[in-house]
């Protein structure tokens, strides 16, 4: 691939072009807003200048509702040799090109399976993509020099390729993004006319729990309205789980020792179920996941902070697997909780100590 068109300029669109330009793809940017397209450019994420001639593959990033419509356009004035979409849904999308009478030869629906709290082309980086995966969906019609071409892509912006059928990951996109992203709001809403002083109480788990909920509510109706009945059925399985789990706890409530025992049996079934299924979100990039220990760390929010306790642990030969940070109600201090290998504890704990690092058991 030597040339691409990359149409529609927000997140995810100026982050596969910034990847495409760092592998030495020129790349041609375009956007119903000239202003963002141009502002893309701007950080360097290739031109908004049209291009001369067909491009080599165009990279469609507009929202579901309007990507059929944008991939027609593009492929009746004929702009590349391939062409693909970002979307979060697959199925719909396709459908709506076959009942243009498209040939869909030169098209395969992909989806990269990353993302930020924040849209646009300001939040877009070159590594958005990076060791994520990518889900393809070809079918029998798609020509293999296009399915090359969304390889190539895939390949240059670092992320891991991963073939579905469209259908398919419609339903699975509904268990693992769309149908959590509404729990999360929905538990976030809770916060919204709750008194000011439980809300000083938010701790990590909450922040946690309520973290994706911060994301652009249009951009999710658009996602959402494309997608509505896995989302719906998943909804209805939650909905379920939460009317057996609030019987158990009024049981709980109970002066009778037997439906105080029939609670404590649903409200553990839930519980464990959880657990059961949290153990198979995968690890870092995607491998099988691992159970990691704690250090945590207590340090006072000043600049430089993190850095140091991350210059320290490497110099003990220390990887830090992952992090959490918890700041202290009202304080300029914080708690940094360091997951590493077991094995690495003592070796991690005693370097931080010998740095004068303050730990809590």
């Amino acid at each position: 691939m030597r040339t691409a068109l990359v149409i529609g300029t927000g997140l995810i669109g100026t982050s596969a072009a910034l990847a495409l330009v760092q592998r030495g793809v020129v790349v041609h940017l375009s956007d119903h807003d000239p202003e963002q397209a141009r502002t893309a450019a701007a950080l360097g994420a290739g031109t908004d200048e049209t291009p001369e001639s067909p491009v080599d593959l165009a990279v469609v990033a507009a929202p579901p509702a309007h990507v059929a419509g944008v991939l027609a356009d593009a492929m009746r004035r004929g702009l590349a040799r391939g062409y693909v979409d970002v979307a979060s849904v697959k199925g719909g999308p396709r459908r709506e090109l076959e009942a243009l009478g498209l040939d869909l030869s030169a098209y395969i629906g992909t989806h990269p399976m990353s993302g930020r709290e924040k849209s646009g082309p300001l939040a877009a980086t070159g590594d958005l993509f990076e060791g994520r995966p990518w889900v393809l969906t070809p079918t029998r019609d798609t020509d293999t020099e296009v399915l090359n071409l969304a390889l190539e892509l895939v390949s240059h912006c670092r992320a891991v390729p991963v073939v579905m059928d469209a259908d398919a990951h419609d339903r699975a996109v509904a268990l693992v993004s769309h149908m959590p992203h509404l729990v999360s709001s929905m538990v976030a809403a809770r916060l919204e006319h709750a008194d000011e002083a439980a809300v000083r109480l938010c701790g990590q788990g909450i922040r946690d729990v309520t973290r994706i909920a911060a994301s652009d509510p249009r951009m999710w109706i658009d996602i959402l309205s494309a997608n509505p009945g896995p989302v719906a059925d998943l909804l209805t399985e939650v909905a379920a789980d939460l009317d057996e789990t609030v019987r158990a706890l009024r049981a709980l409530q109970s002066s009778d020792d037997d439906k105080r025992r029939e609670g404590t049996t649903g409200i553990e079934d839930v519980l464990r179920r959880g657990n059961a299924g949290q153990v198979r979100v995968p690890g870092k990039h995607g491998s099988a996941p691992r159970t990691y220990e704690v250090v945590a760390v207590l340090i006072d929010d000043q600049p430089g902070q993190l850095a140091r306790i991350f210059a320290d642990a490497g110099r003990a030969g220390v990887n830090i697997e992952d992090v959490r940070i918890e700041h202290a109600t009202g304080q300029q201090a914080g708690l940094v909780q360091l997951m590493v290998e077991p094995k690495a504890v003592p070796v991690l704990t005693a370097a931080l100590r010998e740095r004068g690092w303050a730990l809590r058991q």
